[in-house]
């Protein structure tokens, strides 16, 4: 087998192609998005891709899903499932080799615990039992439990439908690797839950030659499953649509029943709030309007392929061609990798760098997508993770200590540490965070140094900072730095405390 290189080594290694020395080209002619080892992307599998999408394979992918919980179903209604069946059946760790997740600044989240399995068991008994059977909807689908579950949301339904599928994506990966990547760069890897036996009721293990980086395989996953923001099926939209939803039943009893109840349990004067409890219970009582409102989201799948393309469109854009930028910058300045003397130092040193970047260098274009600007501070998040390739230091993100997370948590050994939290100028709560948050996690770390990192967008939110930082009377050493990712009157450098 001989393999593709490189007309020329890459100097700035973000993506899968760089480390594993293969043209991008290839890749794409293969259909698979270019991840990073390095940095999850916020980048997700939507399940019903797999169901409206013409290729075979994918709908056979979505078939396997909808049987898996058919079985789950039915060993629930039959009384068979025990606590140890539950962990067994329903409990799932995140399929992190594929880079993907909503904690764009680590790649092991917390996965599919009992909460999860629960929620999923309990709704297959008593709400969708007939989940498999449905009348008004063309098929079934897994999303139907993040409609109806508070604390059931877009993560867990990728993390399950990443997990049903996973033999699917190591196959895909293998066949690839085997193809492309030098025999040095892979690995013979056992994985655990590649496919389940249904006659044993059991999940079988099975090994793959896979590309390998540092301690793990990585996953390849195609680009047209791919989505970002949230799934097709959701309950924003439910909400939403829930109006046309209930005029939608065309039984004429049925609607009036529904209507019936709705307003009853709508309080005289409702706020936003009473409205989503009123909608909620309603769900509860008549499923029903969940599969209309499945029925019309099926009728309008060519929209949900659309929409999806153009949000990982844009992801490349943003992540790998901006990111790319960014590398390139730091990669010009060997000496931005030097080892400082502390953690403190050195993350002092990195975060007044990625100011420069995005204030100076055109970095604040990450944050703006066609001319509009996109707040979000796991970008921000993303640049930062990225900025500690090649450090010494451990940079460990969302790091719960008890008290809840921390966005990172550089440190080299349990003697010196320093803490760092990201927030937007526009956050409600920006000047009770600066206050207290980090305080907090500083003493539940054990650690005396940490920075508090606020992206501003306009002029007023800048101002509004200022006045903050004035009010809590936060001295210079406060550790409080402003980064300004404006882009109508964007000055040489920000003012910042630090």
């Amino acid at each position: 087998m001989s393999y593709k290189k490189k007309t020329k080594e890459s100097h700035t290694r973000i993506y899968f192609t760089d480390f594993f020395d293969v043209a991008a080209a290839d890749l794409a002619n293969y259909g698979a998005f270019n991840v990073s080892p390095i940095v999850d992307l916020p980048l997700f599998i939507d399940p019903f891709l797999l169901f409206t999408s013409r290729k075979k394979q994918y709908q056979g992918l979505h078939d396997e899903i909808i049987r898996y919980l058919r079985f789950l179903r039915d060993q629930s209604i039959a009384g068979n499932v025990n606590k140890g069946l539950l962990k067994a059946w329903y409990c799932f760790h995140e399929v992190h080799q594929n880079r993907f997740g909503f904690c764009s600044t680590g790649s092991k989240g917390a996965g599919l615990g009992m909460g999860f399995a629960k929620a999923l068991n309990d709704n297959l008994v008593k709400i969708f039992k007939n989940f498999g059977d449905e009348k008004i909807t063309q098929s079934s689908h897994l999303e139907k439990l993040v409609l109806i579950r508070e604390r059931v949301g877009r993560d867990n339904i990728s993390d399950f439908t990443t997990n049903l599928i996973k033999g699917y994506l190591l196959k895909y990966t293998e066949k690839f690797a085997k193809k492309h990547i030098e025999p040095e760069k892979r690995k013979a890897v056992n994985v655990s839950h590649v496919e389940f036996n249904y006659e044993a009721g059991v999940w079988v293990d099975g090994e793959f030659d896979l590309p390998w980086f540092v301690d793990d395989y990585v996953l390849l996953t195609p680009e047209d499953i791919l989505t970002k923001d949230d799934i097709w099926i959701n309950k924003e939209d439910l909400r939403q649509d829930f109006p046309r939803i209930r005029e939608a039943v065309d039984n004429d009893a049925l609607r009036a029943q529904i209507d019936s109840y709705f307003f009853k349990v709508l309080p005289s004067s409702p706020t936003a709030k009473d409205q989503k409890e009123a909608i909620e219970k309603t769900l509860q009582n008549f499923p029903a309007l969940i599969d209309h409102y499945i029925k019309y989201k099926e009728d309008h799948g060519e929209e949900a392929v659309r929409r999806s393309k153009e949000k990982v469109t844009e992801a490349d854009s943003r992540y790998i061609q901006n990111l790319g930028q960014l590398a390139t910058l730091i990669a010009k300045q060997s000496e931005f990798y030097s080892t400082q003397a502390t953690t403190l130092e050195e993350t002092h040193r990195k975060i007044l760098f990625l100011k420069h970047v995005i204030e100076d260098q055109d970095g604040y274009r990450l944050f703006y997508v066609k001319g509009q600007q996109v707040e979000r501070e796991k970008d921000l998040q993303i640049l930062f993770k990225l900025v500690w390739e090649g450090s010494p230091s451990s940079a460990d993100a969302e790091v719960n200590n008890g008290r809840g997370p921390v966005d990172f948590k550089i440190s080299r050994g349990s003697m010196d540490s320093t803490l760092v939290e990201f927030k937007l100028a526009s956050n409600s709560q920006l000047q009770r965070n600066l206050e207290h948050q980090v305080e907090v996690y500083k003493n539940a770390n054990n650690t005396t140094q940490s920075f508090k990192v606020v992206l501003i967008f306009t002029q007023s939110e800048e101002q509004k900072l200022k006045n903050i930082i004035k009010n809590i009377k936060a001295p210079d050493n406060a550790g409080i730095i402003l980064i300004n990712a404006r882009r109508d009157n964007k000055p040489s450098a920000s003012r910042a405390t630090s």
